[in-house]
């Protein structure tokens, strides 16, 4: 299945996790995938268009092969960037949507399989932070939930 979005994948302990960057045209979805991948822990999967498969209960995503290694960087133009072959979705960030101060958890389902949402202004400079923590684990009030 193909999708209008970014994606973007941090290292963790577990492999490359990617996070789907979607949000209508001028939302910031590529501007936050350059300051993630200029920080040197993110990688580029895709840029514009990626593509979303299901693969032994997981979901995975991998930029349009046209579009493989490029990234669309306003003002600048379509730049060369290092780019994974493909990683595991752990997250979907909807970019410009206000996000709620203490937001209810969502998911969404795409291919059968269940991934969490974040809302987040992904212009805002603590962005990166957010995808970080988002990413990395889960929320304090969900530890003290029974």
């Amino acid at each position: 299945m193909t999708f209008h979005a970014s994606a973007v994948a941090l290292k963790t302990a577990a492999g490359w996790r990617a996070v789907l960057l979607r949000g209508p045209s001028g939302s910031g979805k590529s501007d936050l995938a350059l300051r993630l991948i200029g920080g040197g822990d993110w990688r580029l999967v895709g840029d514009d268009q990626v593509q979303v498969w299901m693969s032994g209960g997981a979901l995975y995503v991998a930029g349009a092969p046209r579009l493989s290694g490029a990234l669309e960087v306003r003002g600048v133009g379509l730049q060369a960037v290092p780019a994974l072959d493909f990683a595991r979705v752990a997250l979907i960030a909807d970019c410009g949507v206000s996000p709620d101060r203490l937001p209810m958890s969502r998911s969404e389902t795409l291919e059968g399989v269940a991934v969490p949402v974040l809302a987040l202004a992904a212009l805002e400079p603590s962005a990166p932070g957010k995808l970080r923590l988002a990413i990395s684990g889960r929320d304090v009030l969900s530890r003290l939930e029974p």
